[in-house]
């Protein structure tokens, strides 16, 4: 009965969908007040019916009501809690209906939220947005129902995929969703606005916090990917350049263009076709994640394995998303016409940069990520595009951004003198110059890679100290005025040093890893000792391990250094015996540490020996920054939203002390 209840709900929601998006953009289109006011009920209505739906699935899964196909094909009685409740959405079907609901919960948001957003505008983004909803509700409905019966119900079910059968896989999906979905607010209120034929600084500070949210949960999302596949895959890399880790990371990079085209909207009136340019590409490539993993397209450790006739219908979705929007965009794109003036050396000229190298990178990893698919649909021949490909070609943009960033940042608007601000940053190169340095003569070997990753990582985090002290105006008044100056910074400000400092974090950890990690393969045999990066590792035997749905051989080994005993550690053979196939699993194990981790993995036991196992290990120097580094980008971006003018919206009307207002779309200097 609870499924017949979700499926009900996900049919009204459909309906309800439906009336939103013509209903609204009506009222808007012949200056209707009560019709534009239904999108709000309507939007909350959605949200409310989507989010029904999904607790009854959620509900089906806990209780384990295996009368319900997806439940018997993705869950087992014996399955800890944790992951019953995360097979809801380990699924083609359940992750479908998550996106469904993160896109109802964003629209609600600007319903409930939304007061100072004109009528109008208001309107059309909600009407946009529930296009959307029912766009993905028919392909739920029609192609992928999470609530088909099976009948006669098996007496358990085929368990869930054991790779994820983890906490981070629990966590990773629902964060990047929020992250595309997120995307989609952005992409409905550039939609919105190219139908009502006006962009402006308001428009930029609306758009800017949903963005923003976005950039956030995608970072946190991918951080979370890659820590889970560093971790739980065995094969001790953190990114493969996999087909879906692309997926996710293009739109990362174009709503980080998006973002710092939108300050210069904000700011200045200018670059309003690219801006609006950049929210369509952004949720496009959204989309075309979710082709990439649900069509069956390319190969994948982390994709849906689903029939490619579904990826059909997410083709012609992707084709009325995409071509509809950019057809929009080249008729109405040539009357928003910017209106500020500047200089190439400027801090508008220094976010065109910005955007120009994410867009170029977002090309690169997009050529990449396609190229097997177009030279197979073309000829046949099936080819892989590897690591190197994306290191080399990728690699050096990011070198580039680096090195403008802090130059970009201290610019002024309009006009700038770069010998100027060189001079103010000059401290912070000569540091980056020595630290760098000093990383080249102390390494043993003699690998550029760690040099210039923590040249670059110096020259991002004193860059941001430097904008710090110019705002504190240091020796330009007391210290307590200059205390009060940073104080009072906008915390958008804030947000961007922390965000930037985060970027050199994981600059730093990306190039040590790669430039100082030490791998050992060996047969080893009880009590050998494996000497590794300045440890010795004792394999002391292997045990027995019973899980609640696995069985597994477990490993027992000791770290020394220096003859003193530092940790044991238990890396695990799993075997998950409650799917269709009993299906392996390697659990890694660690010593983690701030500098270094150490990193072991149990592999087969030798044919004839059982005291002979093949085990990897490596020392993996600052491992943790890459992941610490995402964890301060997202912090950075969490408090750019705490800021005030994020908190009350958009610019508002404002009384000057003479009497008069401001013009629209201006916000008094704090």
């Amino acid at each position: 009965m609870v499924a017949e209840l979700g499926h009900f709900l996900l049919v009204i929601a459909f309906a309800v969908s439906l009336f939103a998006s013509v209903a609204p953009m009506v009222g808007a289109h012949k200056g209707w007040s009560d019709w534009m006011a239904m999108a709000t009920p309507a939007s909350s209505a959605l949200f409310v019916l989507t989010l029904g739906s999904f607790l009854a699935l959620t509900y089906s899964f806990v209780v384990s009501d295996f009368s319900v196909q997806l439940v018997a094909a993705n869950s087992h009685s014996a399955k800890p809690m944790i992951y019953k409740i995360s097979g809801v959405w380990g699924n083609h079907e359940g992750s479908l209906l998550l996106w469904v609901l993160i896109l109802a919960l964003f629209g609600a948001l600007v319903a409930w939220f939304g007061q100072g957003i004109p009528a109008g505008l208001k309107a059309r983004a909600l009407a946009v947005q529930a296009m959307i909803s029912a766009g993905f509700l028919a392909f739920l409905l029609f192609t992928s129902n999470p609530f088909t019966r099976l009948f006669p119900p098996p007496l358990d079910g085929q368990d869930l995929n054991p790779l994820l059968q983890d906490i981070g896989l629990a966590l990773h999906p629902p964060l990047l969703y929020v992250g595309y979905v997120g995307l989609s607010m952005a992409f409905s209120f550039a939609a919105a606005a190219l139908i009502e034929g006006r962009v402006d600084a308001a428009w930029a500070r609306w758009v800017r916090p949903w963005a923003l949210a976005a950039w956030a949960a995608l970072t946190a999302g991918i951080g979370l990917g890659s820590w889970w596949a560093y971790y739980t895959l065995g094969w001790g890399g953190w990114w493969f350049w996999d087909p879906v880790e692309n997926a996710s990371f293009m739109p990362w990079l174009a709503s980080v263009a998006l973002l710092h085209s939108a300050i210069v909207v904000e700011k200045r009136s200018s670059l309003k076709n690219w801006t609006i340019l950049m929210a369509i590409l952004a949720f496009s490539l959204s989309l075309l994640g979710t082709f990439i993993v649900r069509s069956g397209v390319l190969d994948s450790v982390h994709a849906f394995a689903v029939d490619p006739e579904r990826g059909v219908f997410i083709l012609l979705l992707l084709v009325v998303v995409i071509g509809g929007s950019l057809g929009l965009y080249a008729w109405r794109a040539p009357s928003l016409r910017a209106e500020g003036v500047f200089s190439p050396v400027s801090r508008e000229g220094g976010l065109i940069l910005n955007n120009l190298l994410m867009m170029v990178s977002c090309g690169v990893v997009f050529a990449g990520t396609l190229a097997p698919l177009v030279r197979e649909a073309l000829t046949g021949d099936k080819i892989t595009v590897g690591a190197p490909f994306f290191n080399m070609a990728f690699t050096p943009f990011m070198v580039i951004m680096a090195l403008a960033l802090p130059v970009g940042a201290l610019i002024p608007w309009k006009r700038g003198d770069l010998a100027k601000v060189m001079a103010k940053l000059w401290w912070a190169g000569a540091a980056a110059l020595l630290i760098g340095a000093l990383v080249w003569g102390v390494q043993t070997g003699r690998s550029p890679v760690a040099p210039i990753g923590a040249a670059l990582a110096i020259w991002i985090v004193f860059g941001a100290l430097v904008e710090i002290l110019e705002r504190a105006k240091i020796g330009k008044g007391t210290l307590a005025e200059s205390w009060r100056r940073v104080a009072r910074a906008p915390r958008a400000d804030w947000g961007k040093w922390v965000g930037h400092s985060g970027v050199a974090v994981t600059i730093w950890g990306i190039a040590a890893i790669t430039a100082w990690e030490v791998e050992d393969i060996r047969i080893a045999r009880f009590g050998d000792v494996i000497p590794i990066g300045g440890y010795e590792i004792r394999f002391d035997g292997v045990e027995g391990v019973q899980g609640p749905n696995f069985v597994a051989t477990r490993g027992v080994f000791t770290v020394f250094r220096n003859g003193r005993e530092v940790s044991r550690v238990f890396p695990e053979k799993r075997l998950f015996t409650e799917t269709p196939t009993p299906t392996p699993k390697n659990e890694v194990g660690f010593v983690h540490g701030f500098l270094r981790d150490i990193y072991l993995t149990l592999g087969d036991p030798q044919q004839g020996r059982a005291d002979a196992w093949a085990v990897r290990s490596y020392v993996k120097p600052f491992a943790n920054w890459i992941w610490g580094g995402a964890i301060i980008m997202g912090l950075g971006g969490v408090l750019s939203l705490t800021d005030r003018r994020y908190r009350v919206g958009a610019p508002v009307m404002a009384k000057a002390k003479g009497g008069d207002a401001p013009p629209s779309g201006v916000v008094p200097a704090e």
